[in-house]
């Protein structure tokens, strides 16, 4: 069986650019608004990559499923607080609709990784006779 890197798998990658993005946004905000939903935000979406990253280095794959699930619910915390920036006028339409967008396709990439999570990879079948319909 082969190892992956975790900075190599896509949703790991894509939670920690989102982190980012979001501590960029914040950083800018007074000292009440970073304090009261700034940090919040800020520990909701690094936690979806923080978790990932937790479960992938766990030794059972339960665990790691575990830790996606924990990933997952900070993924859907993500979305009440950008949308409560949104609706406190904190963020612009179009930083909300590109933020939101990309909680949105991580939250489908992270459901699509929980699926593979202690699955062995697809193998190529060699030397396998065709099948007849005798």
């Amino acid at each position: 069986m082969s190892y992956t890197p975790i900075d190599e798998i896509e949703v790991y990658k894509m939670a920690m650019d989102i982190g980012d993005e979001v501590w960029g946004l914040v950083i800018g905000w007074d000292y009440f608004l970073k304090d009261t939903i700034g940090k919040q935000f800020c520990r909701a979406t690094d936690s979806i990559s923080a978790n990932i990253a937790e479960g992938y280095g766990r030794f059972h794959y339960n665990e790691n499923r575990n830790f996606c699930f924990y990933a997952r619910g900070s993924l859907i915390e993500s979305k009440t607080w950008l949308i409560k920036a949104y609706k406190r006028n904190l963020i612009k339409e179009e930083v909300y609709t590109l933020l939101l967008n990309k909680l949105s396709v991580c939250h489908l990439k992270l459901n699509k990784y929980i699926k593979t999570i202690g699955k062995p990879p697809i193998q190529k079948m060699t030397n396998v006779p065709p099948m007849t319909n005798d």
